[in-house]
């Protein structure tokens, strides 16, 4: 559980704070703190305008941290497969004798394409082509 709890605050931080925190050290380089506070009065919704304007160069940085140590910047995200208890054995039988006698028709074509191959070498080799060691 605890795992979890650090893992969400994690994913809170690189997805929600990152990008807002980038978006302030923009502003505060580009204007100094008039262009901070700008950002909190232009705006009806300055949080997500500063997460918004933070995140390409958030994503930059969660790339980075990425490329440091994989799921680091980008998590790997779990995901939870369930089963169909719906599919019946009956059609995996239906469904078994079909690839079979398919399996078996592909095999027969590639025995003849070899016995047609093989045929073909056979004839190339014994119309007696010159390779220049005979005078």
């Amino acid at each position: 559980m605890a795992d979890d709890s650090l893992e969400s605050l994690r994913l809170s931080l690189m997805q929600d704070v990152l990008p807002v925190g980038m978006a302030l050290y923009d502003r505060l380089k580009e204007g100094g703190a008039n262009k901070v506070v700008e950002a909190f009065t232009s705006s009806s919704d300055p949080l997500e305008k500063l997460r918004a304007e933070g995140e390409p160069a958030a994503k930059s940085v969660r790339k980075r941290l990425d490329d440091y140590s994989p799921g680091l910047g980008n998590p790997v995200v779990s995901v939870q497969v369930d089963i169909d208890p719906q599919h019946e054995a009956g059609q995996d039988l239906e469904e078994q004798k079909a690839l079979m006698e398919c399996l078996t028709r592909i095999e027969l074509r590639l025995q003849k394409l070899e016995h047609h191959l093989t045929k073909d070498s056979k004839d190339i080799g014994s119309i007696g082509v010159d390779d220049g060691t005979s005078k």
